[in-house]
């Protein structure tokens, strides 16, 4: 009798299994970024936020903000333009492993289970409030969901768990997980919402749509010399279409900007700070110039670079109606998302047309490019000079200010080095013995490029036809006809610049200022 007594209280104290307590945790993790994420797009909707009220994407910026020079080349090797989906993909999956840890922890630790859950968020509000234009009320869509998912662990442990640990509480938790499953579900759907209201960019798409190409002056304007194409398929455009440009910055997501209300400011070490709107903007003489653009995360034989034909104002007219004061070296551009990028002064000031940009062949700036307004500078690294979605130039030195890059290891000035690339045939091809055009890009943007050469099989280098040149701000295309015998063979190029400069040889990493090397591949000829 006794024995039946104390079966049964060990019976009707049983412990709830492990996977239960877990999918409490993931439905709490759920609950609460979901209600964040709603909240946060109701604010961004409303215009109650200038900063990032998005916990996810706070934490993400974050982290683009922390990353070392070569975890950055890493991810730009491995994913390209998808790094940031990747970087969503893997935050997502650590707030599942750690959801489904303080939920194993609800069952026996329920202290340890509440204390990593306020850690989390406690990094979540570190990191809102450390976004660019950040505000104390961006913390009520992190606090609301933590609220959420506090009560959600608290009635997920008081029901579901107590249920799972008595006899007769099957049918009860059942019950329990399947509204649990369904407060999850609708949790995620107000996310989605919350995230699509955020990212609707309906007067950007109203904007874009509206716009009409700003009359350029015969004198300004450029067209592709004939014979820039060597005509062989497979070769990089000459113009590399918008849809196809290469896209590299700091933003997680792409912000959206209304011309609306956008403002460029000119500050600093100036005669006068001026202010100008896109109306404004829009009546300036406006200026075409075709200009490759060069990422410093290219490796050798990568394609993290673009040509196009842009329109916009000179800068240096801007900067000459401010008057720039004597000691001035740098200006430091800054996005609306907060990155900036440290440009020499002469570079927005020379013969070279830098330009504040409203169009990219033909039309508008699509949003990735950097609509309404983006800064094109030939000759530059990206990093130093191509700021998107631009709002403030600031006249300032390189001893008193720096660029975002630099401090995180790059280099503090960015000239685009001599470099050229084999398009086809593609590293690994079986080609057909005889006549095979081996053909590419070369550049060195504000030099120009004279020669490019193709060496086989470490034999004598042999010159290339070069494709007709626009301007020295913009690569070329080369064709070499080779005569190709069976058997495997390795191809390389290397270009020479219009300063007789020969391509360097030794191979270097993007970081801190620009990889070199020559370009190589191997085919099979059959």
């Amino acid at each position: 009798m006794l024995k039946d007594h104390v079966d049964a209280a060990q019976e009707s104290q049983s412990e709830p299994p492990g996977w239960l307590g877990a999918a409490g945790g993931f439905v709490a993790g759920v609950v609460t970024v979901g209600c964040a994420e709603f909240l946060a797009g109701v604010f961004l909707r409303q215009g109650w936020s200038d900063g990032t009220p998005s916990p996810v994407l706070a934490v993400g910026g974050a982290f683009i903000d922390r990353t070392p020079p070569w975890l950055k080349t890493f991810a730009v090797d491995n994913f390209g333009t998808n790094d940031k989906h990747v970087l969503l993909g893997g935050i997502a999956v650590v707030l599942v492993l750690l959801s489904l840890l303080i939920g194993w922890l609800l069952r026996r630790y329920f202290t340890a289970a509440l204390a990593l859950f306020v850690v989390l968020i406690a990094v979540a509000a570190a990191a809102v409030t450390s976004r660019p234009h950040a505000g104390v009320i961006d913390l009520v869509p992190l606090l609301a969901g933590a609220v959420g998912g506090l009560a959600t662990l608290h009635l997920w442990r008081d029901n579901v768990l107590a249920d799972a640990a008595r006899p007769t509480g099957f049918a009860a938790t059942r019950r329990s997980v399947l509204v649990g499953g369904g407060a999850a579900l609708g949790a995620a759907l107000l996310g989605v919402l919350g995230r699509a209201w955020s990212e609707s960019a309906r007067a950007v798409q109203s904007a874009r749509a509206a716009f009409v190409m700003p009359r350029v002056p015969k004198a300004r304007q450029v067209t592709v010399p004939e014979g820039a194409s060597v005509g062989v398929s497979g070769v990089t455009p000459y113009i590399v279409p918008n849809g196809s440009f290469y896209r590299i910055d700091t933003a997680l997501v792409v912000p959206q900007v209304d011309p609306a209300s956008w403002k460029l400011r000119v500050t600093g070490m100036v005669d006068h700070e001026i202010e100008i709107d896109w109306n404004t903007l829009l009546s300036k003489p406006m200026q075409e110039a075709m200009v490759t653009l060069m990422c410093v995360s290219n490796e050798v034989g990568g394609h993290l670079n673009g040509n196009a034909i842009w329109t916009g104002w000179p800068v240096r007219e801007l900067l000459a109606q401010a008057g720039v004061q004597p000691g001035a070296d740098m200006v430091l551009s800054r996005s609306v998302d907060g990155f900036t990028a440290g440009t020499p002064l002469g570079a927005m000031t020379d013969d070279r047309n830098a330009l504040i940009a409203v169009a990219m062949n033909g039309e508008a700036l699509p949003a990735e490019h950097g609509f309404p307004v983006r800064l094109v500078v030939p000759g530059l690294y990206g990093y130093v000079s191509a700021t998107k979605w631009l709002t403030e130039l600031k006249l300032t030195t390189f001893e008193k200010d720096q660029g975002y890059w630099t401090p995180r290891g790059w280099s503090p000035l960015g000239p685009v080095k001599t470099a050229s690339r084999i398009d086809v045939p593609h590293g690994g091809a079986k080609v057909d013995a005889g006549m095979v055009a081996v053909a590419g890009v070369a550049w060195r943007q504000h030099v120009g490029i004279s020669k490019v050469q193709v060496r086989v099989d470490g034999g004598a280098w042999q010159d290339a036809q070069l494709g007709a040149g626009a301007n020295a701000d913009v690569w070329r295309q080369w064709v070499f006809e080779w005569n190709a015998k069976r058997g495997h063979h390795t191809l390389t190029v290397r270009a020479v610049d219009k300063r007789g400069e020969v391509q360097i040889a030794a191979s270097a990493p993007p970081a801190p200022n620009g990889s070199t090397g020559y370009h190589s591949i191997s085919v099979t000829v059959r």
